[in-house]
């Protein structure tokens, strides 16, 4: 009997783990452009965004100082060498990437919008779960920020 119960909660054990290292979500249907701009962040304080109006939200974006096609291309080089990150999508002026977590796997949305006539990269990082992500997307961005600058030799 105490064999079985053993066995029983492993299995309920394992089935949680499983669901747990399971935590992409699906993905948003409003990612892309849409009126020249990135999705709008919902009120949870789970995203950030260059678009974003109110500062609870809102990053820089990616500026720069050289051709754009050179700068596009640079941060799609910044973007395929961050951690636990692959491209989508990607696209002349959009790029969309997943970024999973180490240790749980939830998945961020991480999408980039080249707009040459203002030179610069709009940026948005959001959580696919829950409702805080202790400014894990905040971090990210400011992590390509910095390796941006460093490659671009922006004064960002």
């Amino acid at each position: 009997m105490a064999i079985a119960t053993t066995l029983n909660r492993s299995g309920l054990f394992i089935i949680m783990l499983m669901s747990l290292l399971s935590c992409s979500g699906q993905r948003p249907a409003n990612l892309g452009i849409s009126d020249n701009k990135l999705a709008t962040c919902q009120p949870s304080p789970n995203c950030v965004s260059s678009d974003a109006t109110d500062e609870t939200h809102r990053v820089r974006p990616l500026a720069f100082n050289l051709r754009a096609d050179d700068a596009w291309e640079i941060a799609q080089q910044t973007v395929s060498e961050m951690p636990r990150t692959r491209i989508v999508s990607l696209k002349p002026d959009y790029l969309h990437a997943e970024s999973s977590s180490a240790v749980f796997g939830f998945v961020d949305d991480l999408e980039l919008h080249l707009r040459p006539d203002e030179n610069i990269i709009a940026i948005r990082s959001a959580s696919r779960l829950g409702h805080s992500d202790f400014g894990v997307n905040r971090d990210r961005v400011e992590k390509l920020r910095a390796a941006f600058v460093k490659q671009a030799g922006s004064s960002d």
